[in-house]
């Protein structure tokens, strides 16, 4: 049997802040088997928001700056975050950094938050930087979750998280199968902004609207819906591909909250149906909390039994599944599937920082 205690790290495209979670994993028997002991998002303050937004136009200087800037400050709250909770015993601290650029095609993805930066603060192991290598062997870079969904949660048929984007992972005769369906909460929050808020709580604003089934009809045409997985979304495509659509209809922010998530809604939706299977959904990620997207796809799947799990898991899932990928990472055993990226091979991908 073993055991390691593990800090686990994930900042999400959405900017909603900063995941902590204090994870215990324990393989016996031939199974994993894990635990969230404490767990905490830390809100990001105007000034890191406004820097992790804009860090994709930084020259190179300064965007190496941010990088160990970032390293740091991730070090000074896992510190906090340790004493905070009394923690003991910590093998390491698994970092997924905050994504600035995610160009695969180019052979580029990058991560913001320097290993050895959080090293030097807390005097802790790290493992970090997990998505380089898979990109190095053609792939995706993403998702990562996967592993993570296939050896930690089985039971599920389907595996839904609905964060910046949504992704979705399932099994296909012993096959592993996951990719990124469309954005969510990095649209959502883009139109809440234009109204004031951070993002529309319960998706309140959303409801108010009308569907706009001109829009629908362009958004749901997007190329990226035709191609077949592996394939794997950024903030990039966003920017090129779907703002420019939603910015050219002269409709009230209301409206257009209301046909994004119906769009949510529906490709999610075609997607599992496209599976040709029911059962089990697990929903995970900030956009679980969105009461009125939850609604339409339980509308739009009356076979399925969506699944919420605890809120810790809802909210902590990806920081929970990054430290897992740093204990495989450690192990040397698989933790990127090539089945899911699109890469040459399975790897062990993540670059340890000794201290």
């Amino acid at each position: 049997m073993k055991t390691y205690n593990v800090v686990g790290l994930m900042s999400g495209t959405s900017l909603d802040g900063l995941d902590i979670a204090y994870c215990t994993f324990i393989f016996n028997r031939n199974k994993w088997q894990y635990s969230i002991n404490c767990a905490e998002t830390i809100k990001y303050d105007k000034q890191w928001q406004l820097k992790l937004k804009n860090a994709s136009h930084f020259t190179a200087e300064k965007l190496l700056q941010s990088h160990s800037e970032y390293g740091i400050f991730l070090g000074k709250k896992v510190q906090a975050f340790i004493k905070k909770n009394n923690i003991k015993e910590i093998d390491i601290i698994s970092s997924h950094g905050h994504t600035i650029f995610h160009q695969p095609a180019k052979g580029v993805t990058f991560q913001l938050g320097n290993g050895a930066s959080i090293a030097s603060v807390t005097g802790i192991k790290i493992v970090c930087d997990f998505r380089t290598l898979d990109v190095a062997l053609n792939g995706q870079g993403a998702p990562l979750v996967p592993i993570g969904d296939r050896l930690l949660f089985s039971e599920y048929d389907f595996c839904l998280n609905l964060g910046g984007f949504s992704n979705i992972s399932f099994e296909n005769k012993s096959t592993r199968i996951a990719f990124d369906i469309c954005p969510v909460n990095t649209v959502l929050n883009y139109l809440a902004e234009a109204k004031g808020k951070n993002f529309d709580k319960g998706g309140k604003i959303a409801q108010s609207g009308d569907i706009n089934f001109t829009l629908l009809e362009i958004l749901n045409k997007l190329e990226y819906y035709e191609k077949p997985p592996p394939k794997s979304l950024g903030r990039e495509w966003v920017e090129q591909y779907f703002l420019p659509v939603i910015n050219f209809h002269t409709i009230s922010i209301e409206d257009k909250l209301a046909t994004v998530t119906e769009h949510i809604a529906r490709q999610i939706s075609d997607v599992i149906k496209g599976s040709k299977r029911g059962g089990k959904i697990l929903v995970t990620g900030g956009g679980a909390n969105n009461s009125f997207l939850i609604a339409k796809l339980k509308e739009k799947l009356p076979l399925c039994n969506v699944v919420f799990p605890s809120e810790t898991l809802v909210n902590f899932k990806e920081a929970l599944v990054f430290a897992f990928l740093g204990v495989l990472r450690m192990e040397g055993k698989t933790n990127t599937l090539c089945s899911v990226t699109g890469a040459t091979r399975d790897s062990s991908g993540g670059v340890i920082v000794e201290n």
